[in-house]
């Protein structure tokens, strides 16, 4: 699976969200995700919806998938240097 997929997917399940997603060996995936539609929401959930916009190939042609997912105001307040969470 390519990021650029990825990447669609989450956009097409989370409008306006800004997506990133990086990989070494195309089966383990990070992605950081900074979407309005997180606002308010616990981690859990936030992590559930970038689950259920994957789908099946969680488990499949992503093996693993690190998730960063921040509400825009939370990705203006964290310095560039800050370590990902996820």
């Amino acid at each position: 699976m390519q990021t650029s997929e990825i990447a669609e997917l989450i956009r097409s399940a989370l409008p306006g969200a800004q997506v990133d997603v990086a990989t070494e060996d195309n089966v383990h995936f990070a992605t950081r995700v900074i979407a309005a539609a997180f606002a308010g929401k616990r981690v859990i959930a936030r992590h559930q919806m970038i689950y259920a916009a994957l789908g099946a190939r969680m488990g499949n042609e992503i093996h693993a998938l690190s998730i960063d997912a921040l509400t825009p105001d939370e990705a203006a307040a964290r310095s560039p240097g800050q370590p990902r969470h996820g």
